[in-house]
């Protein structure tokens, strides 16, 4: 796996509900390396704290690998890296292979895959179709956030290097499934019920489709 673009973006102003607010889903690639710190990506907007950035959610990788699905779809809209929000744009990131709590080495940064993202109307906005929500999810392949054990610099190039395999083996694409399931599946929620690597939040919504005793 190799980082093939660093992405920020400045604020930028839409239209939602007939209101005017402001979103930092807009990224594009830039030359410079990129600094990970424990709650953010320094220079990069971020405007909803309450949905991003923060410690579970400080930086957000993209596979390069899903870019030409997406382009077949929608090949009217201007493209480059940075396209769903991604601070990192990356390859040969497969997320039915990557486990919620795996350890990486990127450049001078330390971190771990904590959770998938969820997709919301920003998507839309960027995508110009709202559509791509319902997509988004049933594609399965979301990318994910990471947290920063260890906060440094990365830059284009940098290979992500495995340091520290989870020993639980969910995997982002099981989770990302699980909840959207209708009915979860037993096995993947008692998985994901005891990864401590998730957010705790995350496990304590899903302990109400536990079976009842």
């Amino acid at each position: 796996m190799k980082i093939i673009s660093t992405n920020i973006g400045s604020p930028t102003t839409i239209t939602w509900n007939g209101k005017e607010e402001q979103t930092g889903i807009f990224k594009y690639p830039v030359d410079e390396s990129l600094f990970l710190g424990k709650t953010d990506v320094a220079k990069d907007t971020v405007i909803d704290r309450k949905h991003h950035a923060g410690v579970n959610k400080a930086c957000f990788l993209f596979s390069v690998d899903h870019y030409d699905y997406w382009k077949n779809k929608y090949p009217n809209l201007s493209w480059n890296w940075g396209m769903f929000g991604e601070n990192l744009t990356v390859s040969d990131f497969d997320e039915s292979k990557i486990r919620i709590g795996d350890i990486y080495k990127m450049g001078t940064a330390l971190v771990q895959v904590s959770q998938p993202r969820e997709p919301c109307y920003k998507l839309g906005i960027r995508f110009k179709d709202q559509g791509i929500l319902k997509e988004y999810i049933d594609y399965g392949f979301p990318g994910t956030y990471v947290r920063i054990l260890e906060e440094g610099e990365v830059k284009k190039g940098d290979e992500l290097v495995l340091v520290e395999q989870s020993e639980n083996r969910l995997t982002v694409k099981d989770f990302y499934q699980l909840l959207f399931m209708r009915k979860k599946d037993p096995s993947i929620l008692q998985l994901a019920l005891t990864n401590e690597s998730l957010p705790e939040y995350k496990r304590e919504r899903l302990k109400k489709y536990l079976p009842k005793t």
